[in-house]
């Protein structure tokens, strides 16, 4: 079966990594196992062990935010696979954003980058919107980017750092922002005890994670057709560079609040980019590493629980019954045909979940060369 699995993992990725000779911006080494393949980095901005720690230490760092109450850490806590814990964070300014701050393990990877915008595809790109975005209002940066270098310039270790990282270069937000893109790179997961098993281990992961495994890569289930590859999703750099097995975006009929597909106007998909009708509801697959830390779940984190999205996939949707968001999701008629309905027992529900759990990796979490060094 490891033998299978690998090969399941592998679909798309060959060919997908750098052109051989090409330089792909990587000088930092990620000792990465067989089934992942070479991450890309761009040329602008080299990944490097200088950049990555400088940008560790802004990643903590709250002096980033407008007002100094917020570090990029605050929503991206290394203990939730540096994800949080809410339904939606909290901005600087103390307000609710409207999304689930999703998880950055393996973001090195992630193509495209948020959950309804398929034209953003580089970090540096998608970090404009947490640092200088007023609708949600994230950092709150903007309008205070001078102040924000004084405050780091005034810092000795800073001042080291930047050096090491951007000789020659003064001090300054884009600097700061290609030194978070660089250490948001560096999070690379690949030691959960799945990865073990597929190494050799056969005892790494339980009977019923084992059994939970067939009903993943099963047709009856179809998970993996869009939680593909090594990444667990199919919104990753290695298959976009090839034919990917289905689309990066997909509505899986959480909503239907008029009767005709809707979805909440706070959130409504990728039809806010395309204005397409289809896009309705059309959101980023996110990836399954490290899912059972990133509770709630959903582009909204509406979904409580695994055992409850597991639930919702089964029925083909979820049937809001009360409140403002009240319509019956199974009938949205934008739902994805990739999603299938079927049934599960309790016992294989069970299973399922312990396969999902076995996608943890509790070294990365506890990884020091993550943590807050200050």
């Amino acid at each position: 079966m490891r033998a299978i699995l690998l090969m399941t993992l592998a679909v798309g990725i060959i060919g997908a990594c750098a052109v051989p000779g090409e330089d792909n911006g990587i000088d930092l080494e990620l000792a990465l196992p067989q089934h992942f393949p070479d991450p890309i980095a761009p040329l602008s901005n080299r990944l490097t062990p200088e950049s990555a720690e400088l940008g560790r230490h802004l990643f903590y760092d709250l002096r980033l935010s407008g007002n100094g109450t917020l570090a990029c850490a605050s929503c991206h806590q290394q203990e939730y696979a540096f994800a949080d814990s809410l339904a939606v964070s909290l901005g600087a300014s103390g307000g609710e954003g409207v999304l689930n701050a999703p998880s950055l393990a393996n973001v090195i990877y992630a193509y495209p980058l948020t959950w309804a915008h398929g034209s953003v595809t580089t970090i540096e790109e998608q970090l404009l919107g947490p640092m200088f975005g007023e609708q949600p209002l994230e950092m709150g940066m903007a309008g205070f980017e001078d102040e924000i270098a004084g405050r780091l310039a005034i810092d000795a270790r800073y001042r080291e750092l930047f050096a090491d990282a951007f000789p020659g270069e003064e001090i300054s937000v884009k600097l700061v922002r290609f030194a978070l893109a660089s250490f948001v790179r560096s999070l690379v997961s690949y030691q959960s005890a799945f990865d073990r098993f597929l190494a050799g281990d056969s005892v790494a992961i339980s009977q019923s994670a084992q059994r939970g495994s067939e009903l993943f890569y099963s047709e009856r289930l179809g998970c993996s057709h869009c939680h593909a590859g090594f990444a667990f999703s199919a919104a990753v750099q290695s298959l976009a560079t090839n034919s990917q097995p289905t689309s990066p975006f997909h509505n899986i009929g959480l909503y239907n609040v008029d009767g005709e597909g809707g979805y909440p106007s706070a959130a409504q998909g990728l039809i806010e980019e395309s204005g397409f009708a289809k896009d309705m509801g059309r959101f980023r697959v996110p990836s399954l590493r490290n899912v059972a830390l990133t509770a709630p779940y959903g582009h909204d984190g509406s979904v409580a629980t695994l055992d409850d999205f597991i639930r919702i996939y089964e029925e083909g949707g979820r049937n809001v019954e009360a409140g403002s968001n009240q319509g019956d999701g199974r009938n949205n008629p934008w739902r994805s045909d990739d999603l299938k309905v079927f049934e599960l027992s309790d016992a294989e529900r069970d299973d399922l979940i312990a396969f999902l759990e076995s996608l943890t990796d509790s070294s990365f979490v506890m990884d020091s060369r993550f943590a807050d060094p200050w």
